[in-house]
């Protein structure tokens, strides 16, 4: 009985990690993240071509703090993707507030602790990419442009090498500042909420949560079933 329970683990993980981190959804117009169970749209800089209505935008996708809020107000008025709860990345202000820069493991610079930052974590652990600085504090030989540091973008379509707000306020400055996250070189910072920055949209949970997790169960489930099979007849024999 030990063997064929050794089969059912080693099935259950084999049908576990056919399970990616990103998971396309909506025919590929977005990705569920199953680490940090948010969901991304596709295309990374939607606002290139879809401004939902928002003035001021210019041809880049670039806007202020402000009109990347009103941006996702709109998306969520045009219940996009057949959902209205889409927001900005977070980003979670550890330590004393504001930012304790640093090479690794604070909320702000490089290499940072990627608990504190939704994008940070995206781009340093989901996509593999690394900072223009080490954890020494010395350069990482990143190549020049246009891309810099981001040398894998994932399945995801326009994401630029530059700043992307957050919609996490700066603690000790919040009606000026906000924090952003820079793909071209992995840091996190912030910045006045006037500066034009990219925006990406993102929304808790999966869009659609039920048939990815009724198709592990039942992979589990029929997995288990054929070894039990086997089992009663050992047993009988």
């Amino acid at each position: 009985m030990k063997k064929y329970l050794g089969v059912i683990v080693l099935a259950l993980w084999c049908c576990g990690s056919v399970q990616a981190e990103l998971l396309s959804r909506a025919g590929g117009q977005a990705y569920y993240d199953t680490v940090l169970d948010i969901t991304w749209l596709a295309n990374a800089n939607l606002a290139a071509t879809n401004t939902f209505g928002v003035t001021g935008l210019n041809v880049y996708g670039l806007m202020t703090w402000a009109q990347a809020n009103e941006g996702i107000a709109a998306m969520n008025s045009a219940n996009y993707l057949g959902v209205n709860d889409w927001r900005l990345p977070t980003v979670i202000d550890t330590g004393t507030p504001g930012c304790d820069w640093a090479v690794t493991g604070t909320d702000c610079g490089y290499n940072v602790d990627l608990s504190t930052g939704e994008m940070a974590h995206l781009y340093y652990s989901t996509l593999g990419n690394v900072g223009l600085f080490n954890t020494s504090g010395n350069p990482t030989g990143c190549p020049g442009g246009p891309n810099y540091c981001l040398t894998s973008t994932g399945p995801f379509s326009n994401l630029q090498p530059y700043g992307y707000w957050s919609g996490t306020v700066y603690a000790p400055a919040p009606g000026s500042n906000a924090w952003y996250f820079v793909f071209g070189y992995g840091n996190q910072y912030n910045d006045l909420q006037d500066i034009p920055f990219h925006a990406w949209a993102v929304r808790p949970g999966d869009i659609v949560p039920v048939p990815a997790a009724v198709w592990l169960f039942g992979s589990a489930m029929g997995v288990f079933g054929m070894v039990r099979r086997r089992v009663l007849a050992g047993a009988g024999a």
